[in-house]
């Protein structure tokens, strides 16, 4: 039946393993938990050990780093159900009903379900309010919004698909770093047309990043939508940003924009970095920081 995968570094999932182990019994169904954390070897998995003590569940501390997009393949090959869910470590289950909302949406047309995410009301911390507020802001979409582009919407981070479907595309092993290789994947589902449906549903993310730490792993995926972008493997038009930087090179204002990221970087990392963090500002900053990208492509 579902085969409920964690891709986890370095964080504590046992919480969440339990969770979703007390659900999946009560929901009379036949499961398996598998949690996979990506060679941090960090001391926190002594706590995720305890996994291996819950019904049908388990957790592998791999010794090499491999990267999400293989750590989550890693898991579908572990796996033995025919459908997976996938849950980013980081999620924090809000709803006692969880598991069977989602076995409740299956039928013979289910290719991807994908539940949402939502952010906290509030952080405490200043030095994590702009991966908050970008989140609260941005991230946090309702049904009726990602219903509005099933594909362009579609994450991993709580999500139920096929297994039959996953095995169409599975996630690129080349990339190793942070950053959209739920965007490709997205893309590769849309190409095949793979029925995509959006419930209500989401899991809450428990694990704010520090606003360095935010714009550090935004840069990572910046360069990781370019790299794909410039191997033809996905499309400028499916990824907002790529498309926004077509229209700067069309009107010749990409080396215009590039000069001014260059001249304000610095006080741009100091303003969001503050206790009031500007979106605006930071959607500038990610567009200055790929025209800074060194280009070599046809159309760029």
């Amino acid at each position: 039946m579902l085969s409920i995968l964690i891709p986890t570094y370095n964080y504590n999932v046992f919480p969440l393993a339990l969770a979703l182990n007390n659900q999946a019994k009560r929901a009379h169904i036949d499961f398996e938990i598998i949690c996979i954390d990506d060679g941090s070897l960090a001391s926190c998995n002594s706590e995720n050990e305890k996994i291996n003590t819950l019904e049908n569940s388990r957790f592998i501390a791999a010794q090499q780093n491999v990267g999400l997009s293989t750590n989550r393949n890693n898991l579908v090959e572990a796996s033995k159900y025919d459908y997976l869910l996938f849950i980013d470590g980081d999620s924090k289950i809000i709803d006692e009903n969880f598991i069977k909302n989602y076995i409740n949406q299956i039928d013979e047309t289910s290719e991807i379900i994908y539940g949402g995410r939502v952010h906290p009301c509030h952080v405490k911390q200043e030095e994590k309010v702009l991966r908050w507020k970008y989140g609260k802001r941005i991230e946090d979409k309702t049904v009726p919004t990602r219903q509005q582009n099933v594909y362009k919407t579609l994450m991993f981070n709580n999500t139920l698909i096929k297994r039959t479907s996953f095995y169409k595309i599975l996630f690129d092993p080349s990339i190793k770093s942070y950053g959209h290789e739920d965007t490709l994947f997205a893309y590769q589902a849309f190409t095949l047309n793979l029925n995509v449906s959006h419930i209500n549903n989401p899991v809450e993310h428990d694990d704010i990043d520090l606003n360095t730490v935010f714009i550090n792993k935004t840069e990572a995926g910046l360069i990781n939508i370019f790299k794909l972008y410039q191997k033809n493997k996905i499309s400028s038009e499916f990824v907002t940003i790529l498309s926004f930087l077509m229209r700067l090179k069309k009107l010749k204002l990409r080396t215009l924009t590039k000069y001014l990221f260059k001249l304000t970087h610095s006080m741009l990392r100091k303003q969001l970095t503050s206790p009031s963090p500007s979106l605006f500002l930071f959607n500038f900053y990610k567009v200055g920081f790929l025209c800074s990208l060194n280009i070599n492509h046809k159309d760029l």
